[in-house]
């Protein structure tokens, strides 16, 4: 990749701006727990896999942060406090809970070393978290690529890239793998209002990587899908249910239901790490409302008549009978149910 979305340097947690692109590549270089809560809650990463890995990271920050405290007892109340601010920031992305669940552990097992050993284990954890997901990125390119022909295009939705991972992507991930093959293809991105993730994040991405693609405003899907221009669809997703239900960026669901009306593939990428075994199906999974500005207005200056509302929820559910498949690290699962979704945890 020629660039990287996060990574820890010097005691920072280094990540890329993402609300400034496709206009400039400015990275953020973080010294708290708390400033790490803030670039999620203000998007500044964004993407279900990279939120968890930036929760790991803010962490490990919290643990050298709270180096001074000698008690364990006061050291992991402490840290727990910290890890609910982190769990606040969104509450839509299941890998943000998935990570802290798991540092929370790695802490408490930790809690019989020196402070120094304990914040080191932590940032060990964090670093494997981040190189756990660029590899399940690839694997999971590697198995979704068999579902893609030269010839195909391919129609997204939001952006789930190397800037929503650590690396190389979920459902782009599959693309580019697709590309490293040899094969010719080219890609149809929805600019998904109100954050454009499309238009700025997606775009850029395939740009850097010379992989042909055009921008549409969403309402143009139906058009597009309906006169055959797409052959297949793949998206991301922010929290996958037991039985299949797949919560992604609003608008999501649209698209899925205009796939299944004209007969076209939809896709799935998502690593294991986003399915939610706790929740049953998908009208349990939390939607996020976000700040109506993001609606109201476009770059600062209101766009609706004073008075009038707005609702912005972040993310919509798509139930699994309109999913072909979700592709994962552990492989493809066609026509997933809540069987099939557990059989992926015992290979």
């Amino acid at each position: 990749m020629s660039f990287r979305t996060i990574y820890f340097e010097n005691g920072r947690v280094v990540l890329l701006d993402q609300r400034l692109l496709p206009g400039k590549e400015s990275y953020l270089r973080l010294k708290t727990s708390q400033d790490v809560a803030k670039a999620i809650e203000d998007m500044a990463i964004r993407g279900a896999p990279a939120i968890g890995i930036a929760a790991g990271f803010g962490l490990a920050l919290a643990a050298k942060e709270l180096n001074a405290i000698k008690s364990p007892e006061l050291w992991w109340k402490k840290f727990r406090q910290k890890a609910q601010r982190l769990a606040r920031t969104r509450p839509t992305a299941v890998n943000l809970f998935w990570a802290i669940k798991r540092m929370e552990k790695k802490a408490s097992s930790a809690l019989g070393l020196n402070a120094k050993e304990r914040a080191k284990a932590l940032l060990q954890e964090a670093q494997a978290i981040l190189d756990e997901d660029i590899e399940s990125n690839r694997k999971m390119g590697e198995f979704g690529a068999k579902l893609i022909k030269t010839g195909d295009t391919i129609l997204t939705h939001c952006n789930a890239g190397a800037l929503a991972t650590g690396g190389h992507g979920t459902a782009l991930g599959v693309i580019r793998s697709a590309v490293r093959q040899g094969k010719k293809v080219k890609v149809i991105a929805d600019e998904t209002r109100p954050f454009l993730q499309g238009a700025r994040l997606t775009a850029w991405e395939l740009s850097k990587d010379k992989i042909p693609v055009k921008l549409i405003c969403d309402d143009m899907a139906g058009w597009i899908i309906k006169n055959r221009k797409v052959s297949k669809i793949i998206v991301g997703a922010d929290r996958i249910a037991r039985n299949g239900d797949a919560a992604n960026k609003i608008g999501t669901y649209t698209i899925a239901v205009l796939a299944a009306y004209h007969k076209i593939p939809f896709y799935v990428a998502a690593p294991l790490s986003t399915i939610d075994l706790n929740c049953k199906s998908g009208d349990r999974i939390p939607i996020e409302q976000r700040n109506p500005k993001e609606v109201l207005e476009i770059a600062g200056k209101r766009i609706a008549p004073s008075g009038v509302e707005c609702e912005n929820p972040a993310f919509d559910i798509t139930p699994a009978n309109l999913i072909t498949a979700i592709i994962t690290e552990k492989g493809v699962i066609k026509n997933p149910n809540e069987r099939k979704i557990l059989s992926l945890f015992k290979k």
